[in-house]
Parts: C-alpha cells; structure tokens; sequence
C-alpha cells in the first residue's frame, strides 16, 4: 500500500473503531498478529486485550470522540496525534461515574503491513485524565 493508503486507513482506524467503538471492524483493520503498548494488566496484548480496551474507554466515556489533529506517514508506519473528549458515565481505573468532562491527549504510531495494523504503539496524558476527574492533585 501507498504512503497516502496507509494514512487513510489510520483516519478510518481512529473513527470507526475509537470514535465510534466500532469492533464489528477490528479484523478490517488488525493483522492476526497484531500486538499494542497498552493492553489491560495481566493480558496478551493481542486482539483480544485490544476489544476489551477499546471497550472499557468507551464504558467510562461513552460519548468519548477522537480528533486527529496530525497524520505523519514515513515507511510503514504512521503516526497519529490525537485528542479524545467525553463525559465520564462509568468506571475507568477504578474511579466511580464523575459526570465530568474529560480531554485527553496522544500520539499513536501504527505499523502496516499489507493494508493491515500489526502493531500499535500509543502514549496518552493518562495522568491529566486522573487529574481532571480528582483521583490525582494537579
């Protein structure tokens, strides 16, 4: 796939499956083999861990939305600078519902191969989410 191939399909990646919480897609889009950064504790980051992390983000914000604000492609891989707004309606990382409006920041680097992500490494403002909802001082 082209450089212009790959970039389309990390803004379709980023709105079907984070934006919308779309994971009737996820084999669409992930390698058999894919593997992420992030996957909850104590599981493979693979497939499986990736749906029940795009599941339990859109849990606590169900109204969660994802804006690309850059798409820099080189090679096979993209990278995606992000933010997400929501309203915290259920738990994440043990906080109970807030009713509180969340940003959140990141940058999320996707390796494709054969029009397919096989790996996915992000970096979010974990610690400013915690900080807006009051589990952490600012």
């Amino acid at each position: 796939m082209s450089l212009d191939e790959n970039k389309a399909l990390a803004r379709r990646w980023n709105e079907e499956i984070w934006s919308k919480g779309n994971l009737s897609v996820l084999d669409e889009f992930l390698a058999t083999n894919f593997v992420f950064n992030y996957a909850p504790p104590g599981m493979v980051p693979n497939k499986e861990a990736y749906k029940l992390a795009v599941t339990m983000y859109h849990s606590a914000c169900p109204d969660m939305y994802y804006e690309i604000e850059d798409v820099i492609g080189e090679g096979d891989k993209v990278v995606v600078r992000w933010v997400g707004r929501g309203t915290q309606k259920g738990e994440i990382m043990g906080i109970a519902p807030t009713g509180k409006s969340v940003t959140v920041t990141g940058i999320s680097v996707l390796q494709i191969v054969d029009g397919k992500i096989v790996k996915e490494w992000t970096e979010m403002d974990t610690l400013g989410v915690l900080q807006q909802l009051g589990a952490f001082p600012s």
